[in-house]
């Protein structure tokens, strides 16, 4: 079973920094990619970053571009997104997504979310 596990989140003040981490049960070189959504309540979840596996090109959010920063560390099979001067309106519930045909019959993995919340 294909297991994506974050952690990181917390409560955080304007301006201040997190790193979110997504640690996988598989081998994140042999994906396809990887990426970070965020919903917030009443709002539909959206895509914040994402990271190819085969290039290590990165795109983001023009909500996040410059404060957000997607990486990933093969040999843990861990991605990571480092956020800096969140403000208020980043707090959000953030996922952790895997496009990869090479895990199991599935294409696309989800995990359980990590809260982050930015307090002005």
């Amino acid at each position: 079973q294909v297991q994506l596990v974050e952690s990181g989140g917390g409560l955080v003040q304007a301006g201040g920094s997190l790193r979110l981490s997504c640690a996988a049960s598989r081998s994140i070189s042999i994906s396809n990619a990887m990426e970070w959504y965020r919903q917030a309540p009443g709002k539909q979840r959206e895509l914040v970053a994402t990271i190819s596996s085969s290039t290590g090109r990165t795109s983001y959010a023009d909500s996040v571009k410059g404060r957000f920063t997607i990486s990933r560390d093969n040999a843990k099979n861990t991605v990571y997104l480092q956020m800096n001067s969140l403000k208020p309106e980043d707090t959000a519930n953030y996922y952790c997504k895997a496009d990869s045909t090479a895990w199991d019959t599935n294409r696309y993995y989800w995990g359980q979310g990590t809260q982050v919340t930015v307090s002005s």
